[in-house]
Parts: C-alpha cells; sequence; structure tokens
C-alpha cells in the first residue's frame, strides 16, 4: 500500500495554514480542475473532529463520491481524515503543522490502499500514485499561495 509523503514550507502563521488546510471553501477552490463539490455533510466553512464531508468529483472521466471523516484534531499541529466511503479500499490523510521560525513546515502523509487486489497494486504504480501525488502537490500550492499573500481573508475572514 502507497504512502505518499510530502512537505511545503509556508511563510505564515500557523493557525491560518492549520486552518485553510481544512477549509472546505480553499478545497474547492484547490480542485477546481477535477470539479469537486461537497455534497453532503460539512459543505462550506471549516471542518472539525469528527465531522465528515461526502466530495463528488470526477476522476479518470468518472463521477465519484467520497465520504471521508475527520478523526484526528490537534489544533493548529495535526489533523487527520479518513475515508468512510468511496473509491479507495481505504485512505487516512494526516496534516502536520509546525512553526520554525517565521515559517510553517506543512506535511502530508497520505496513506491509502486501492481495491481489486493486485490490479489495484498495479494501478497503484502505474498511474494511481502519481495522480495523487500531483494532486496534493497542487492543493499544497493553493494553500501556500493564500496563506503568504494575504488571499486567506477571501475565504476564512479577517481573523486579525
Amino acid at each position: 500500500m502507497p504512502i505518499l509523503k510530502l512537505a511545503i514550507e509556508i511563510k505564515a502563521d500557523i493557525e491560518i495554514c492549520f486552518d485553510l488546510s481544512r477549509s472546505i471553501d480553499l478545497h474547492k477552490i484547490s480542485t477546481a480542475k477535477t470539479n469537486e463539490k461537497a455534497v453532503a455533510g460539512v459543505t462550506t466553512g471549516l471542518i472539525g473532529l469528527q465531522d465528515f464531508v461526502t466530495w463528488q468529483a470526477t476522476h479518470f472521466g468518472i463521477r465519484q463520491k467520497l465520504t471521508s471523516k475527520i478523526t484526528q484534531f490537534i489544533r493548529p499541529e495535526h489533523f487527520r481524515d479518513e475515508q468512510v466511503n468511496g473509491a479507495f479500499q481505504f485512505f487516512i490523510h494526516d496534516h502536520y503543522f509546525e512553526k520554525q521560525g517565521d515559517t510553517v513546515i506543512m506535511k502530508d502523509v497520505f496513506n491509502y490502499k486501492s481495491p481489486f487486489g493486485l490490479i489495484g497494486k498495479l494501478v497503484d504504480r502505474l498511474v494511481l500514485e502519481n495522480y495523487m501525488k500531483k494532486l496534493l502537490i497542487e492543493r499544497n500550492a493553493v494553500i501556500k499561495e493564500f496563506a503568504e499573500s494575504g488571499k486567506w481573508k477571501e475565504v476564512l475572514g479577517d481573523r486579525k
């Protein structure tokens, strides 16, 4: 089962990075290419502990739904979302935030397993691993852009 690990440096407040990462509205912006829509659960604003969201999106030309739930939440250092229903056999996505001076190190650990046994393992290696990594990189780039530019106020409101 693949485990994707990514890290990005963001010159912003850790609270802003944490909240952007759990913002349903920012997620919609960062996944515009796959036309992701929150269709059930928390559909706007910030998702928190024990909240769930059902996403509808088109991946590989197939419209699908995926429901995930926040199962761990330690503000502003970590939260975990886990698939409840969806295309994966399972996924666990940990989001970590660490303040280092004026920089936040934001880390993703995305652990998943595709269905379909050996065929799923082959699909992981040939297609899905790179696809998922690209989606996470693009999402993190949007979080960084919003956090560093002040555009975060468009999503989170003026908090200061």
